[in-house]
Formats: structure tokens, sequence, C-alpha cells
């Protein structure tokens, strides 16, 4: 009932806006698409300015623009970064559409690494707290063996941290990894990582644009305290056939892209699959092989345009990562699907309604047949519908409401022997099943020529489902009872309001200052038993035991350009404050444990900090470099004698220095070179002896910390001549992973002195040294 009230409360409250307006029949549209002309695939966040009243629109994540305008003359200019400008005069007397095709500025010297809407767009635009990349600067980034990696060029943004050395995973102001939330393409990805972590899921080929929001998220997304990163793949070449591969040392990979038909639909197919397995059986050592060791994933993805009012898309993602030996497998992989509708209602009003469906699965055991053989599956699933509006009310009013309804399923574990001969007896966990509902409204308005709001709410109803067995504690955690709750039984409704609001005040053309605050709730969370991209990981979400995590946080910022826009700066000051933040006692059995919520401990956290951008956007020259100063602080009862202490990815200070020198357009120099203070961990201070027993004493929580890490990553990239007749062209790139060869420590272990028992020492476990690779790129 919550969320049908709130429905009719957005409905009365978009009619109200309507009629509020001075006649607005006298007002007439000027609406359509922006493309690329090459692709012609739609451009989202191009801006289509209107010289005459000093405003415009930019276009929204499916390339639709829309400005209500009086009757008469204007001159209309089109921009996007990376594209020649479109200039065009009118004479509005009726709704009017025009769709512009944006030609690709071929000179590649004045190709820019972070994107924006216009060369000013940092300053003029409501928005802070988000960075936006587009692939072909990703992929001048130094790698990892030569893989282009979207996580790892959002892992050098600032107030990004990278969780371990290698890893997929990332922490954003403080927060935890759980608590970013991945889509691709509207879908969650709850595991980013192949190969442990060390690359992620994202195909470089498939991807058209990557956009983290840090702290003004928009009130159409929730569930999530840190961050959002919206993944987009592309849509599909619609003019001819297009392809892209690669060869490297670790993987291959294969994109096509083209029409069917006469254009109206497009396809996009993108595979990838590494091949270390290929050559274990050419090792010497006899335990390798005979081992599995690959990963692969493939993209699909076809849209086609209905007539010019509706088009249609459909989109799908799926991955795997095996590992098998002669005692050993394992096996993770995520799945996705999304089927969006694209409905323009009228020339203000554009609609997208969507489902999507997301798995993410793992599979750990050991060879059958023996007296320890056993495997163990858990899974993770949501099914989501959802609708979005725009209404272009008025150059001045940009309206966005919606809702949608998650359904999570969790499967947390169940362990099958292996055989007749295991020891192992089946054992399952309860499946988990629960409800996400959300409702939102949200205006960007231009209340003056120097200041724009943009203010929402969101609205979110969380409610558990049965078949399942509440456990009851006492204060001390110990068990008291249970309940049992039938299946299909709803229990546990909670929820709340979640408002959002950003000001920009516009100094001038060059500077600006901008201030947001925003809430988030999280429901779904994960206990997790490493920093690395394992997938043994248990999801679990809000219940009678386990309150939402709340999180309040405050941004404000000035951002001022020099050099006629080719620098931009900025200094972002952020503060949040956690409710509820869910940490694990000491020792917490987090596997395959039917009483799991009685390991957690529940507190309160925050995070606060600095973060400092300069951003150069030259003809030769460019890339960024920034400082981040943060801490990240928790305090929970049963934890640290209820003292304050470190978060788990507590890193004060943060450098990220990335350039790219363009010497010729066919030769490019990259370089990144990173600084960060070392997380913290909790050491072994000293051990009792107790008959037999040998038991370790431990130091505070999180009071130790690891040594700073620093890197120098390098690339070369050397294109071929343009031939006249051939009709692809070819790229190597050459890169240094860690060139300095710096010693950064992956794990600490705790050795006893065989000299001395009573004594122990840190042995530090270093995972890469200096790591050349070699790519062949090919566009045809």
């Amino acid at each position: 009932m919550k969320v049908f009230f709130l429905m009719l409360i957005l409905h009365f409250f978009c009619i109200g806006l309507s009629v509020a307006e001075n006649d607005p029949s006298k007002k007439l549209s000027l609406s359509g698409f922006t493309k690329e002309k090459k692709s012609g695939e739609e451009l989202f966040g191009a801006m289509v300015y209107v010289e005459e009243i000093k405003s415009g629109a930019v276009t929204n994540s499916y390339g639709f623009y829309s400005i209500s305008l009086d009757p008469g003359k204007y001159h209309i200019r089109v921009t996007a970064v990376g594209y020649k400008t479109q200039k065009i005069e009118i004479d509005l007397k009726e709704n009017l559409k025009i769709d512009f095709e944006m030609d690709n500025i071929e000179e590649q010297l004045k190709e820019v690494v972070v994107s924006g809407e216009k060369i000013n767009a940092n300053v003029t635009k409501n928005e802070m707290s988000v960075s936006k990349l587009e692939m072909k600067s990703i992929k001048k980034i130094p790698a990892l063996m030569g893989e282009v990696d979207v996580i790892k060029a959002v892992q050098l943004l600032p107030g990004v941290q990278s969780t371990s050395e290698g890893g997929s995973g990332f922490s954003v102001r403080g927060g935890s990894a759980d608590q970013n939330m991945i889509i691709l393409d509207e879908a969650c990805v709850y595991n980013a990582s192949h190969l442990l972590g060390f690359f992620s899921v994202f195909n470089n080929d498939a991807i058209q644009e990557i956009k983290l929001y840090k702290g003004d998220m928009p009130a159409s997304y929730g569930g999530r305290l840190s961050s959002l990163l919206d993944v987009r793949m592309k849509n599909g070449n619609s003019k001819e056939l297009k392809g892209a591969a690669g060869i490297g040392l670790i993987s291959s990979r294969l994109t096509l892209e083209g029409p069917i038909g006469k254009g109206n639909t497009t396809y996009l197919i993108s595979g990838r699959r590494s091949y270390i397995d290929l050559f274990l059986p050419l090792s010497s050592n006899p335990d390798l092989k005979n081992n599995t060791l690959y990963f692969y994933d493939t993209n699909l993805k076809i849209n086609t345009k209905i007539n010019e009012n509706n088009r249609i898309y459909l989109s799908g993602y799926f991955g795997r990562d095996v590992f098998k030996n002669n005692f050993a497998q394992m096996g993770f992989g995520n799945q996705t699907f999304t089927l969006r509708w694209n409905h323009l209602m009228s020339e203000r009003l554009f609609m997208n309604t969507s489902v999507n469906y997301s798995c993410y699965d793992y599979l750990l055991g050991t060879s059958s047949g023996k007296a320890d053989s056993f495997n163990w599956t858990a899974r993770l699933s949501d099914y989501v519908a959802k609708t979005d509006f725009n209404w272009f009310l008025n150059p001045k009013n940009e309206i966005r409401f919606g809702a949608s309804a998650n359904i999570h399923g969790i499967k947390p574990g169940a362990v099958k022997s292996g055989g007749e001969k295991s020891m192992f007896n089946d054992y399952k966990l309860n499946d988990k099943k629960s409800v996400e509902y959300s409702v939102y409204i949200s205006n960007d308005q231009k209340i003056s020529q120097n200041l724009s709001i943009k203010y929402g709410l969101r609205y979110t109803l969380f409610n558990n489902l049965g078949t399942d067995t509440i456990y009851q504690y006492d204060n001390n955690y110990k068990e008291v009872g249970n309940t049992a709750y039938a299946s299909g039984k709803a229990f546990n409704f909670t929820g709340g309001f979640e408002p959002r609001v950003c000001a920009n005040y516009l100094i001038d053309e060059t500077s600006s200052i901008k201030a947001s605050y925003s809430r988030t709730m999280q429901y779904i969370q994960l206990a997790q038993n490493s920093n690395g991209g394992t997938p043994l990981d248990v999801w679990f979400s809000a219940s009678p035991n386990v309150k939402p995590q709340i999180a309040d946080q405050f941004a404000m910022g000035y951002f001022r350009n020099f050099s006629d826009n080719t620098i931009e700066a900025s200094v972002e000051l952020f503060y949040k404050n956690m409710k509820n933040t869910i940490d694990f006692k000491d020792h917490a059995q987090l596997l395959l444990n039917k009483q799991m919520e009685g390991e957690l401990r529940f507190g309160k956290s925050k995070a606060y900090g600095a973060e400092f951008l300069v951003k150069i956007n030259k003809e030769k020259l460019n890339g960024w470099v920034s400082y981040t100063y943060s801490k990240s602080i928790r305090q929970i009862s049963g934890i640290n004698y209820g003292e304050q202490y470190d978060a788990p990815y507590d890193k004060p200070h943060n450098v990220a220095i990335v350039l790219n020198y363009t010497f010729t357009p066919r030769l490019t120099l990259s370089a990144n070179w990173l600084y960060s203070t070392g997380l913290p961990y909790t050491s072994p201070i000293g051990k009792s002896i107790v008959g037999d027993l040998t038991i370790p004493i431990y130091s505070k929580r999180n009071e130790s910390r690891y040594p700073d890490y620093h890197r120098l990553d390098l690339s070369l990239s050397i294109t071929s001549k343009k031939k006249e007749g051939r009709r692809w062209q070819g790229e190597w790139v050459f890169s240094i992973y860690n060139a300095y060869a710096q010693k950064n420590a992956w794990a600490i272990n705790f050795v006893q002195d065989k000299d001395n028992p009573n004594k122990s020492y840190a042995e530090m476990t270093y995972l890469f040294s200096v790591i050349p690779s070699v790519t062949y790129n090919i566009n045809f």
C-alpha cells in the first residue's frame, strides 16, 4: 500500500507541475536523438544548446533530448567530446524532431582521457562526485599482462582504492567492496573478477562507456552505500560490419558488430578466452600437466528500432572461471540478461521499461571417489522489473520518476558428498528470499543563470520471504529460540525515505562551487573471507536480526578550469555517517553456518576526507594527477573492546598519476604511478600456552598496517599506417607492469622462529615483480 500511495503522489505531483506552467500549449518542442555518424550508435551525454536562451538539454542514457521553446528562430549548437561541433539554425513553427549525427574528430592528438559533455561541463553541470571514462581512453592505460581492464582504470580515480594487489575489488570513500553496485546494461554484477581478481569480467571491446557515482547518486538508483558503477555495452554498428580482435599473452578476444537487414536492427557479439591451460601440458612439472585453468566470457546485444517512438534492446553477459587438478576443482561465474523498451510517449516524455536477471554462482570441490571428496555450491540471483520516465518539462526543469521491484534469491551453501566412499554427509543451508521495492522522483532545475539545483526523493520497502527459520539471540548472542516461516510468507517489513540534493553555483564560465547530500540504504551485504577475487563469499540480506545499513553523505567542492579549459582542477570534501554498520566477531565462522547472524556485530562508522584532482587535456599530453586523503573509522559493540578502530579498507593517503603523451598519431607513451598507505590488519602480539595448546594473542582490531604501496607501469602503443584499400588496421601494445620491481606485500604470515620458539617473525608474500607483456590488436 505504501508503494501504491507514493506512486499516486508522484502522479499528482507531475500533473501539478504541468498545470503550473504558464499556458504550456504555446510551447513547442525540439526533440530527437544524437548518434555517432560512423556507427549509428546513440550518444548519451551530448549537449544540445540553444544560444538565444543560453540553455539547452543533455541527452539521456539513450541519446534522447527534448527542449521546450516559444515559436521563433533559434541557433542550435550540439557538442560532445571527441566529436565535431554541429551548428544549425531552425525556424520553430511546430513541434520539430531533429536527429543529429556526430562526426568523430579524427585528429587523435586532441583526445581527452576523462570526458565530459562539453569542454567546461565539469564546471557547469549540476553534478559532483562523478567520474566518466570512455573506452578509447581506458585502452591507453598500462595494464597487467596487457589485458585492458575497466576496473583497474576505476581504481586510479580519486576517492577509489584497490582492496588488494592486482585484485578487481575496490573501496570508494572508505566503504567496503560490497557497498559498490556494479551494473552492466542495468543488470547487477555481483562478482566482477576473473582469475581470482587479477582481471575483471568486462571485455573492453564490448563496452562503450562507464560512469562512477561516488556520492551524488541519482534518485533512480539505490541499494548500496558507497557507489554506483554504471557500465554500458555498445549497441552495435548500424551502418556496416565492424570488428575488433586482440591477441595477448594470456587471452585473446574477438568482437563483431553490424546491421541486420536495412539497419533498423543491429547486433554485437564479443567473446574472450584465456589459454593458460593450453600451455600447462608443456610444463616440466608433472603436477601441472593435468591442471585446468582458464576463464571465458561472452557479450551479446541486439537492438531494433520498431519506429520513431519505440526501440527494443536485448543484451546479455555469460562468463565463467574454471580451475581443476587431481585434487580439487573450483568454478564460478556471472550471467546477466536485460530486455529494455524505450518508448517516446510525447516530444517531452521518455519512458524506459526493463526487466533484467542476474546470477552469480560458484562451485568448490575435490576429486570424486575419495574419502574426503565433496562438492560445495552456492548461488545468488536477482529478478528485476523497473520503469523510468524522463519528462523534459521545459529548459529549466527535467523531471525523472519511476518504480522498481527486485526479488533476491540466495542459496548460501550446499555440500554434497562426492560418492559412496566420501566421509561427508550432505548438508544444506536454508535458501533465503526477499523483495526490495522502490519508487522515486527527482527534478534537475535551473533557478537562475548561475544557480541550479537537483533534488529528489526515493522510498524503498524491503521484506523477507519464507520458507525460512530465524533464530533469536540474547544480549550475549546465545540462541534463545527460533521462528519458522512458511513458504511464501512475507515478514520483516522495513524501509525508509532516501532524499538526494545537489546544488551548483556558477561563479563564472570557468569556476563553480557545488554541494550535495544523499541518503542511501543497503539491504544485501557480503560476508567476505578475503580481499581478493576468490568466490568464497556469502551474501546475506537484512532480517529481523540484521537492520539495513544507512549512510548519510555530505560533500562540497570547488571546480576551476585553466588555460582555455584544457586544465581542470577540483577539490572535494566529503563526510559520511553510517548507521547499522556490520562487522564480524573475532574468529567468526562465516561458511556453512546456519546461525551466521549470531557471528555479526553492529554499530556505527564514519568516513571523511578530501580529493584533489588536476586533469590535463592538452593536444599531446593528457591524463590526471590526484591525491586523496581519507579516514574510515568504525565503533561496534563487542569488537575492539567497544573502542574505535580503522575500517578494513582505510588508506589515509593515496596518489595516482596517469599520463599519456602522443608523439605522433601512431605513437603513444603512457605511464601510471601509484602510491598509497598500506591496508590495516590485526596482528599477533604474543601467545599463551595452555596444556598442549598454543593460543595466539592478537593486537587490537586493525591496529597494524601493511607497508606502503607504490608501483610504476609503462606502455607504448604503435599503430600501423593506414593504407588505401586495406580494411583493417593493426596496433602493437608493449607494456611493463611494476617497472622498477617494487616488492609490494600481498599477504603477511607470522612464522615461529626455529632458533627461538618463543619468538615469531613476519614473512611477507610478494605477488608481482616486473611483468612485461605484448598485445596485438586489430580493428576492421
